[in-house]
């Protein structure tokens, strides 16, 4: 292919389509200018000229309209190049406008989302397939990570899409008109996935995946289950029945607030905020314009790989919100918001790597701030947090406008050593945690005991919070550790560490292991829905873990259908939680399951 005079690096795909949005141009930089006067006076300078709203999205969002030509072949070009490369630094982004496409089959790689530009997914048709399979991996779609689809409508060309996938992978605000495949061909396995509102007419058929989460959706029908299938606000969904079939069934989901989405109005790129909804059930856009504002990209700063974390606090402090455009970006200070209802966008999986130890992103305790879509990556350097939602010890309320975080991913080895003794901290109140992977690698580069230490997962301070869909997997000590009052988790999905070399390694004092969800001795009250944690201690398959769970025994702290796992006998469970739970049995790969605790 000859690129295009805006092509990307060599080896890259040029763009099909390069847009201009908002003002024009790249950021201003700093012009210092000494003004005459007396000899004695000290040079002044003039302020930095601001930093310009909008501006082109650079060379891998690349958006297609109807009448584009070769859209086939730019996508299978995409995904060629995507399809193994799991530690790769390309990203990309396919967007289209509004309109019917024919006959077209989106293979989905590693780092690349796809996106419709209406306002609801029904005015972007795909009469074709938005495909996840697992032909690179042998079969098995366990690995199938970091990838996302959403605001699209699909009809599937054999009545069927596939979506393969295990973490990282959401699928949202879609419209399948048929039916949904979560199994690769040859149903080998995949382990775990996200849906949130959508509306598929057909059936949903999980087959071999292990566990997954759907909120907030109409489904036409449920068709099996492995091990844990949770829903809330699902109508269409399978009736509560756990562990025989393990479907755990919310009718509704406590609070909700959809991620914030790029669309056309016109010409006009604007970025949608939905409303917060409560106890809700079904998709927010199914009775035609959805709740919620928007604003207009010349209200963000579309920050491009290279940009300082120097300027994209600058554009902060402006006044402006960030849209991360899919690149990587090295930061050598703390990303900083302080603004309330700030909005940190990424697309195409847009990744912050902190270089030098500190932490990528702090929030204020500041209301409405929405940070989606995008992936941190640990330094070589230990960083004490990657990412801060408040500020230690803060106690504002945030009912009426809560701060998310959705579909925010966060890795710890794998492309190379990196470490963080925490990956998340949640300081703030009535934080929403809606979707996110925090995940110590198990294999790729810089993998080892000690070589991508990271001893907590998510860390939860503040009161109030909410978790959906919450995958954590692999920490050296607890993968969660929950200190806040009236703490709720509906869907958790957990793997302890691989790699542990001995008993000693996790041994806590007296008790074998860490567990994977911690709940602190001072808290009174919490509650939780459908949770799983799994060993596969290969390195040392004598290892025991006490239990998954550890909470303690008192009536406000509620448990609801959990289970471990000993992944063909490598290490094993004593208990599910606390003192209670049979033990897992041998190398049969069997859950112990607890339907309700106390």
């Amino acid at each position: 292919m000859t690129p295009a005079s805006n092509s990307s690096s060599p080896g890259r795909p040029a763009v099909a389509r390069r847009t201009v949005l908002g003002a024009a141009g790249a950021a201003a930089a700093a012009v210092a200018v000494t003004l005459p006067g007396p000899a004695s006076a000290a040079p002044q300078t003039k302020p930095p000229r601001p930093l310009p709203g909008g501006g082109d999205l650079g060379p891998n969002v690349i958006v297609f309209d109807p009448s584009t030509p070769g859209i086939q072949s730019k996508l299978d070009e995409v995904f060629h190049q995507q399809e193994s490369d799991e530690f790769g630094t390309g990203r990309y982004a396919f967007l289209f406008k509004p309109g019917t496409y024919n006959g077209l089959n989106a293979r989905i790689g590693f780092h690349t989302s796809i996106a419709g530009l209406g306002l609801t997914p029904d005015e972007t048709t795909i009469n074709g397939d938005i495909t996840v399979d697992a032909e690179w991996n042998g079969g098995k779609a366990t690995s199938n990570f970091w990838r996302s689809a959403e605001n699209l409508a699909v009809v599937p060309a054999n009545a069927t899409n596939r979506w393969a996938v295990s973490q990282a992978a959401p699928f949202r605000r879609m419209h399948v008109r048929g039916n949904l495949n979560l199994a690769p061909t040859g149903y080998g396995w995949a382990s775990g996935g996200y849906i949130a509102d959508s509306r598929i007419d057909g059936h949903v058929g999980p087959y071999s995946q292990q566990q997954w989460y759907t909120r907030d959706s109409v489904i036409g029908g449920w068709l099996n289950a492995v091990w844990n299938m949770v829903f809330s606000g699902v109508q269409g969904a399978p009736a509560q029945s756990f562990p025989n079939p393990p479907y755990t069934t919310l009718d509704t989901t406590p609070i909700s607030r959809e991620k914030p989405f790029l669309y056309l109005r016109g010409s006009e790129y604007r970025v949608f905020l939905p409303a917060k909804r409560t106890y809700a059930r079904g998709v927010s856009w199914g009775n035609g314009t959805p709740r919620g504002t928007s604003l207009p990209l010349s209200r963000f700063y579309v920050a491009k790989p290279g940009v300082t974390a120097a300027t994209l606090n600058r554009a902060l402090a402006q006044g402006l919100h960030l849209l991360l455009t899919p690149g990587i970006y090295h930061l050598d200070e703390t990303v900083r918001v302080r603004r309330p209802n700030t909005v940190v966008l990424g697309l195409g999986y847009a990744t912050l790597i902190p270089n030098n130890g500190v932490t990528a992103l702090k929030v204020a305790d500041v209301d409405g701030v929405r940070l989606a879509g995008f992936l941190i990556d640990a330094g070589p350097v230990n960083s004490r947090t990657l990412l801060e939602v408040g500020e230690p010890g803060c106690s504002a309320g945030h009912s009426a406008n809560p701060i998310t975080v959705q579909d925010v991913f966060i890795r710890i080895g794998g492309t190379g050593p990196g470490k963080a003794t925490t990956s998340m901290v949640i300081n703030s109140r009535h934080t929403i945690i809606d979707h996110t992977w925090l995940w110590r690698a198990d294999h790729g580069d810089g993998v080892g005991w000690e070589t991508n230490r990271a001893d907590y997962g998510v860390v939860v301070n503040g009161d109030d919070v909410l978790a959906t869909g919450l995958f954590v997997e692999h920490f050296n000590k607890y993968d969660v550790q929950w200190n806040g009052q009236r703490g709720r988790t509906i869907f958790f999905q957990n793997e302890k560490a691989y790699d542990a070399p001995n008993q000693a390694a996790i041994q806590n004092g007296s008790v074998n292991g860490y567990a994977a969800y911690k709940v602190a001795d001072s808290v009174t009250t919490h509650e939780a829905w459908g949770l799983g944690s799994y060993c596969n201690y290969n390195v040392d398959p004598t290892i025991v873990q006490h239990n998954g769970f550890v909470a303690p025994n008192t009536p406000g702290v509620k448990f609801h259908h959990l289970l471990v796992v000993s992944l063909g006998g490598n290490g094993q469970y004593e208990h599910v939680i606390n003192d209670t739970g049979t033990p897992t049995s041998g190398t049969s790969t069997i859950p112990s399951n607890v339907v309700s605790y106390p």
